[in-house]
């Protein structure tokens, strides 16, 4: 056990971290306060560092925390409870175990073929069939118009070189702030059919991302899905977090969980630049 004498020093150090991590270019996580490790009774408060920026912004964490607040599809309540402990310490067992349940479409997420088409959901084509050669290499962060959908108009207006593969799109979600309200709101920015069929006819985009938990319009749900996925070789992944990451060309990463015969599967994306 660490000495008391110790701990403020730890607390210090820990604090540090934290503060180097936020910057109001890129704010820590809304509702942490970094100044709360201090000394009780004798016994520390542990606060441990939560880095969204890493390396003085050379590393960004575009992936969203799953936390009950986070907007579900179609749902004005949120996720709701979703986390558990299964085993705890405190109950007598060995270690602390957790459970979770949540669908594999919330928060930061990555579709399959299968989503939209049934007889590729029944030829296997799930989130463990996608090329991981497309979720990870450059890709260019641009921003759309504010007051617009995404529209073959909109996509024109773009400018997107051929030979880019892998394209973020920061919309009017990300002002605001859709994807930090628990409220289901149907009025997100998304693809129009029309964009999607200009995207798929006219790019070499084979990875689309958007920063709310649909890269289609709501009313054009079916259609732009349909659109994007047919071919199989486009990968959607949505809920992003691009809040004041600046536009341009980054190294992407992202993983999703190896999930046999599912349609999607939670994702960790990160931005190197």
């Amino acid at each position: 056990m660490k000495s008391l004498a110790v701990l403020p020093f730890l607390c210090a150090i820990s604090l540090h971290s934290v503060a180097a991590a936020a910057s109001t270019a890129y704010p820590s996580i809304p509702g942490t306060d970094p100044g709360e490790c201090s000394l009780i009774g004798g016994d520390s408060i542990l606060v441990p560092p939560r880095r969204e920026v890493y390396d003085d912004g050379r590393i960004f964490d575009i992936s969203h925390k799953y936390v009950p607040e986070m907007p579900v599809w179609d749902s004005e309540e949120g996720l709701g409870h979703f986390l558990w402990l299964q085993y705890s310490m405190k109950n007598g067992s060995l270690a602390n175990n957790s459970a979770m349940k949540l669908g594999v479409h919330t928060g930061t997420h990555v579709d399959a073929p299968g989503h939209f088409y049934d007889n590729y959901f029944d030829a296997g084509f799930d989130v463990d069939s996608l090329d991981l050669r497309v979720l990870n290499g450059l890709a260019l962060l641009v921003d759309v118009p504010r007051d617009k959908n995404i529209t073959a108009e909109v996509m024109k207006s773009l400018i997107i070189p051929k030979g880019v593969r892998r394209v973020l799109f920061r919309t009017l979600n990300t002002d605001r702030r859709l994807m930090f309200k628990k409220e289901f709101d149907t009025s997100y920015v998304g693809f129009k059919e029309d964009g999607a069929k200009w995207l798929v006819e006219n790019t070499d985009i084979k990875l689309v991302g958007i920063d709310y938990l649909s890269a289609a319009a709501y009313d054009h749900s079916v259609p732009s899905h349909l659109v994007f996925l047919e071919s199989r070789e486009i990968i959607l992944v949505e809920g992003l977090k691009l809040d004041d990451v600046p536009a341009g060309i980054y190294s992407l990463h992202c993983l999703p969980l190896r999930l046999v015969g599912s349609e999607a599967s939670p994702i960790r994306c990160i931005l190197i630049t």
